[in-house]
This record gives C-alpha cells, structure tokens and sequence, in this order.
C-alpha cells in the first residue's frame, strides 16, 4: 500500500464485509458501510468493529474507496442511483467485485469522472474471520483502464492476492469457468454424499475426503489424463448397475450422474482412449436413462407415446 484511502463499502455481505476487513488490516481507514440485513449487521460489527452503518449514498459521500460488494442483478440500478444522486464524485475510486461484469456496468461513474475498477476473488466465502487468512494467494479476476492498472495491482496486494487481468469481453465466461469449476463441484459432492449414506455410509464426507483430495489435485495438475473409473476403461455393466442403483435408491442424482457421465464419455472418445463400440453401447444407456427419468418426472411411463 502506498496511499491511505478512506474505503466505504455498499453490500456488506460476506465477500463486502471480508474484504473491508482485510483493507483495513492493510492500512486503510474503513468509514462507512451500509447493510440493511441483521446478518449484513452482524457481520460489521463482528468484521468491522467501530465502523458506522450509514445509506449507501452517506457511504459514497464519505469515501475516497467504494466497494460495491451488492448482487450482480442489482449492480447497475446501485451505480446508476448513487451516481444520479451526486453521490459518486470526479477522482473517487470505484471498485466492484461482480465477476461477471466488467467496466461497462460502471459506466455512470466513469461518465462523472470517477475511477473505476472490475475486482472479483477467485474464492468461495463464509463472510466471517475465517476467510481473511484464505486471501493470502487468493486469485483476482481484475479489468481496469491500463491508467489505473498500477491502483489495482496496489488494492490486489493489500488484499494478499494476485492478479488475473480479464478482457471486458471475457468476464462472463471467466464467472462461468469459476461457477462450473467451483459451484457445481458442491453439488456433484453433496449428491455423492447422498448416494453412500443411501449405501449405508456412517460418514460420507470421511470416506469421500481422501479420494475427492487426490482427484482434484490430479485433475489440476494433469487434466483429462487424471480420469478414471469405469467410463475410461469402457466397463458397461458396471455403469448399466450404477445407472439401476441410483434409479432405485438415490434417484434425485440421477440427472447430474448422466450428464456428467456424457460429459466424460466424450472427452475419452476424443482422445481415443475408448473405443467407438464401447462407447456406443454407454452412450445408449445413458440416453435410455436421462429419457426415462424425464418420462417418470412427467408421470409417463418410459415407453408411452408421447402426442
């Protein structure tokens, strides 16, 4: 850090309240936040002891920092009403932390003279003290005008992150690789869970831990080439019983299990690790399976006619 600013933040939730904490940390002087939640209250007063809670126009006003730290669909109407109220002012520093969005949502503070910045972590967040040490190394997906890449780089390390610069036309599709990446990879370990405690599993989260630790390490460091499992070595029968077992005892999984499944059977046919025959014969399991599912969720039978 090389300037103390006065940081505000507008949405104090849990990625608001934690980065707030952390520039404080840095150095600089946390004046305001805004919160309208018991919970977005609580966490001020647990993250940033002493800090007012104020309006959010009352935020921008006292700030030289705005963090709007608010849901991405509510993101332009917050810029948009702050800026109409003559809340935002030429040479502030504007700062979101959306990852879908980029500079144009800004667009309203960079027509008043302020200056503005695209900061989103790469990190998955409680919104409690727990979080602030799993900045250190955190991953940044940042845009900014190149007159103010030296501003970011300076917040990014206060934060204890590095930065990943991502063009304006490619923010979404970085939001959509972490979402993937990250958000769904609950969900497919929440449903593996649900399947081995319907097994009889005592502690599922004990059994899976290892296994998940070394496939995710594996697929990090060696992508497809770390697949296994019965769809890489073409073993028919045994997703044919995995496809009657889940139908039969876990059967809310069964959509993401044969999606998924597509998923990997493609990639293995790609790189020729498969053979066509095999994969043919899965591939036709996998159909039968996905359109029976849909069949019995629309109270048909799987072979009824549909008119």
């Amino acid at each position: 850090m090389t300037t103390t600013l006065k940081v505000g933040v507008v949405g104090a939730g849990r990625v608001g309240a934690v980065l707030s904490a952390a520039l404080r940390a840095a150095g600089h002087d946390v004046v305001a936040a805004a919160g309208e939640s018991d919970a977005s209250r609580r966490r001020i007063s647990s993250l940033l002891p002493g800090v007012p809670v104020a309006k959010p126009s009352e935020v921008a006003r006292a700030s030289d920092l705005l963090l709007l730290t608010v849901p991405d669909d509510m993101l332009a109407n917050v810029v948009t009403v702050l800026c109409a109220s003559g809340a935002v002012r030429p040479g502030q520093v504007v700062v979101h932390t959306s990852g879908r969005h980029g500079l144009a949502v800004l667009a309203p503070a960079t027509a008043v003279g302020a200056r503005t910045i695209a900061l989103h972590p790469a990190m998955t967040f409680t919104g409690t003290a727990v979080d602030l040490p799993r900045l250190s190394g955190c991953v940044f997906g940042v845009t900014a005008p190149a007159a103010e890449r030296e501003l970011t780089e300076s917040l990014v390390a206060d934060l204890g992150g590095s930065p990943m610069w991502v063009p304006e036309q490619h923010r979404t599709l970085y939001h959509a690789g972490l979402a993937h990446g990250a958000n769904h990879l609950v969900t497919v370990v929440t449903e593996a869970m649900e399947m081995l405690r319907a097994a009889g599993a005592d502690d599922p989260a004990g059994t899976l831990r290892p296994l998940l630790e070394a496939a995710l390490d594996n697929s990090l460091r060696s992508g497809d080439s770390a697949l296994t499992g019965p769809i890489v070595r073409g073993d028919v029968e045994t997703v044919s019983a995995h496809l009657a077992d889940i139908t039969a005892h876990a059967p809310q999984t069964l959509n993401s299990y044969v999606a998924l499944a597509r998923a990997t059977l493609a990639r293995v046919v790609t790189d020729g690790r498969l053979l066509p025959i095999r994969a043919s014969r899965i591939q036709a399991m996998l159909e039968r399976a996905g359109t029976e599912r849909s069949d019995r969720g629309q109270g048909r039978t799987p072979h009824q006619e549909i008119r």
